[in-house]
């Protein structure tokens, strides 16, 4: 499958239906919440997934957007530095919103920034730095998440939360950086109470950072869950 998003081969059913009973639970949050599902983008994770299933994973999501013009298209997730340039270039067509979601190591850095437009993964001021050294001649400032652990888990990547304000103060002001939001892996619990205070964790981290005196992104806050 390599044609572009709009040949009628390109959309997989499965895909479809699964993608849209996706947004119907988005939307439902939305709701709750009382939010507009146009402020919230949706992300798909493609750790593993091959070229192919994500070109997919496009043309159903195109076939959606150009069905109901307040749905915003969805983002793209790289977990991995070695994927993102192996698959990017095969969907330079159809030039997704590429977003490195797993950790990143400095020495990777120059090829992360060929084709992610944001690092959802800083976790410390040096990896920042890095960032924003080979940032400062890009015509628009790259888009980058504090990382935060709300878990605690060892296997997890980020700063506490006690430390995430610091680091997020830090970062904005690093030039060639814009500090989007932050971003949390929780841990995998069948819980919900468990993850929605995991949840809250990240989002209380963005309210004490988004607050007069401190970096304020151009948009509404930006809290991920992944």
């Amino acid at each position: 499958m390599t044609g572009p998003l709009d040949e009628p081969h390109a959309v997989d059913q499965g895909v479809q239906e699964r993608l849209a009973a996706v947004r119907t639970r988005l939307a439902a949050a939305c709701a709750a919440a009382g939010r507009s599902p146009s402020e919230v983008r949706l992300l798909l994770a493609s750790k593993t997934v091959p070229a192919d299933g994500i070109r997919a994973a496009l043309a159903a999501d195109a076939r959606a957007c150009a069905l109901d013009p307040l749905l915003a298209p969805v983002l793209l997730g790289e977990n991995r530095v070695q994927e993102l340039v192996e698959k990017a270039p095969v969907l330079a067509d159809v030039a997704p919103d590429w977003h490195l979601i797993g950790p990143l190591q400095t020495n990777k850095v120059n090829a992360t920034l060929r084709w992610a437009g944001t690092v959802e993964s800083v976790a410390s001021l040096d990896l920042a730095r890095r960032l924003s050294d080979r940032c400062l001649d890009r015509p628009t400032p790259l888009a980058v998440h504090v990382q935060v652990n709300v878990s605690g888990e060892a296997t997890k990547h980020g700063v506490t939360p006690g430390d995430a304000r610091a680091l997020a103060v830090e970062v904005a002001a690093l030039p060639g950086l814009r500090l989007a939001g932050f971003m949390t892996v929780g841990a995998n619990s069948p819980t919900t109470p468990w993850c929605a205070a995991a949840t809250h964790s990240c989002v209380r981290c963005a309210t004490r950072c988004w607050t007069p005196g401190h970096p304020a992104p151009p948009g509404p806050s930006s809290c991920r869950w992944a």
